[in-house]
């Protein structure tokens, strides 16, 4: 069986490509002259069956770490046909050093240019074709996070050995094949950190602009979320007059109040999710993220986290599966674990939907900004209160190395590719779950034990007494409940409980809950048990069921005791 090894510098996306490939296959191997634990899966690459293997993250094969140290080791004790060597399209001309390398040592290689859709909405334009005539290997631009670009995968293309030392044409050449976007001067990159990155004010000026990003994504979006609910809501009322006269009143209500009030009801915040990531992505494509990461990483490490958590941290906060993914860079397991553990507390685009909802409800527009940015708040304090209740001493402190690119004005057009390619990845993945979800909380809601109770009914009075103190009734237990299979699903379920269109949800949950209940179901749905995605990943990266169960057990706990101070605090004080 051949053997294709899986080579890249940290943080290139290779863990998330061989994740992708290998779902939850990958095994434990032991290999000559390894004392590490390496990971590999036999799948079908080029039309037969191979072995692919995953080895840590480096950053050359010339020094003397210990992560080089286990590759050198490998590749010199062990027979490999090919390797895949991934880079970020977004640091091509830093990373491909690394791969010249290998090509000047002989070995055959394949280059996989992954992020090429980071690199296009970041302006960066790569020559593909031409570069990969002059290095003489292949090289194919994809996309790990969004499986984009694996074509290559069904049809070989021969590689060939290349000898000679090819690193002198890419240090000289390597302009030739890739164009940045311009940046700004130096000394305005070194005048704009003396204040973005000022030892005592730079945390409070990241905290500031998030704050006014939260206020400018309420007020945008709601007018435009109100406009297309009117337009759901049309052609809803079109559609539930014609299926009342043609269908019997069972059917009639599973279409309209289990699918469509569901589905449209998610559909709605689309245009949040446009406005959140057009804005995330200009403080991306800016420079300042990275910036961002290298204070709260200072603030971080003296609790005890590991710095390269950090990063994916702030990855989490569009969505916990690939940051999770992203651990395996980790050489430490209990830094490894303890990363898994936090992560999920990172305030995710789909609970940001809940959050958003509620608040339009609920509080004034003047202070909606302020509600959301306290969600954020709330999930830095549990990642950091988290790290100190489980950190273990570590022996061995590995340091992070966070990129610090020049500060550069965004195009429109950078912004709005990022939007659109997390729009289709949130749409791809709501509808794995939404369109279930809604129907099985149809099916709960008119499917009755006895003349007036529901099985949903049943459910909820059933876990009333646990979840009354902290001011969540019958209703929003049921929401909660399928929340766990996936976050989106908490509006739709909402809507379809309460069989309540766009315009009428919000009425009919304003006159059923007060504002403290919203408040408490808002923490608790931030806090509570991950999503099913999550915890497959956690369960796929740890091997643990025992981490799996505190991952669990930990944020039920978290969610009741913070939801119930909440509560009671709000209801003693006003």
């Amino acid at each position: 069986m051949k053997k294709i090894a899986l080579i890249g510098m940290p943080n290139s996306g290779k863990s998330t490509f061989f994740n992708s490939i290998s779902g939850a296959s990958a095994r434990i191997a032991n290999w000559s002259g390894v004392t590490v634990d390496i990971e590999s899966v036999r799948t079908l690459i080029f039309g037969e069956m191979v072995e692919l293997i995953d080895l840590p993250g480096i950053y050359s094969l010339q020094s003397g770490s210990d992560d080089e140290v286990v590759v050198h080791k490998f590749l010199k004790n062990n027979q490999i046909d090919e390797i895949f060597f991934i880079l970020n399209s977004t640091q091509i001309d830093r990373q491909i050093l690394l791969a010249s390398e290998l090509l000047s040592m002989g070995y055959t290689l394949r280059i996989l240019c992954n992020m090429n859709d980071e690199a296009k909405k970041s302006g960066i334009q790569i020559q593909y074709d031409k570069l990969q005539k002059r290095l003489q290997t292949p090289i194919h631009p994809i996309s790990a996070k969004f499986k984009e670009g694996y074509e290559f995968l069904s049809k070989r293309q021969e590689v060939k050995k290349i000898n000679g030392n090819s690193k002198k044409f890419v240090e000289s050449e390597i302009k030739n094949y890739i164009s940045f976007p311009k940046t700004l001067d130096s000394s305005v990159t070194e005048k704009l950190d003396r204040f973005f990155l000022h030892p005592y004010f730079g945390l409070p000026i990241f905290f500031i602009t998030l704050f006014f990003l939260f206020q400018i994504i309420y007020g945008v979006a709601e007018p435009i979320q109100d406009f297309l609910g009117g337009v759901f809501d049309y052609f809803g009322g079109l559609l539930q007059s014609n299926l009342a006269l043609w269908l019997p009143n069972l059917l009639s209500s599973f279409i309209y109040d289990g699918m469509y009030l569901g589905i449209t009801t998610v559909l709605t915040f689309v245009p949040v999710i446009i406005i959140f990531f057009l804005i995330m992505s200009f403080i991306e494509n800016s420079g300042y993220l990275s910036r961002a990461a290298f204070l709260v990483d200072r603030m971080m490490e003296k609790m005890g986290l590991d710095g390269r958590s950090f990063v994916l941290i702030l990855f989490g906060f569009g969505c916990n599966v690939p940051a999770l993914m992203g651990t395996k860079i980790m050489r430490s397991k209990s830094i490894r674990y303890l990363s898994m553990l936090i992560i999920p507390f990172s305030l995710c685009s789909a609970r940001l939907q809940v959050f958003l909802f509620f608040t339009a409800i609920f509080f004034e527009p003047k202070i909606g900004g302020l509600v959301l940015f306290s969600m954020y708040m709330i999930s830095f304090l549990l990642i950091v209160f988290t790290a100190i209740i489980f950190k273990k001493d570590q022996s061995e402190e590995e340091s992070v190395l966070i990129e610090m690119p020049a500060y550069q004005l965004p195009t429109l057009r950078q912004n709005i590719l990022t939007a659109t390619h997390e729009v289709k990845h949130f749409l791809a993945r709501a509808s794995k779950f939404i369109l279930g979800g809604v129907i099985i909380v149809w099916f709960l809601t008119n499917t009755y034990l006895s003349s007036d109770l529901s099985v949903a009914d049943f459910i909820g009075n059933t876990l009333n007494p646990i979840f009354d103190p902290i001011g969540i009734n019958d209703k929003l237990i049921i929401a909660l409940i399928f929340g766990f299979i996936a976050k989106e699903i908490v509006i739709g379920a909402l809507a379809v409980i309460f069989s309540g269109n766009d315009n009428t949800l919000p009425e009919l949950l304003f006159n059923y809950i007060t504002w403290q209940q919203a408040i408490s179901f808002m923490i608790f749905t931030l806090i509570y048990t991950p999503c099913l995605s999550t915890i497959a990943v956690i369960k796929n990266q740890s091997k643990s069921n025992k981490l799996v169960l505190t991952s669990l057990v930990w944020s039920l706990v978290l969610a009741w005791l913070i939801s119930f101070a909440a509560y009671q605090s709000l209801l003693f004080l006003y």
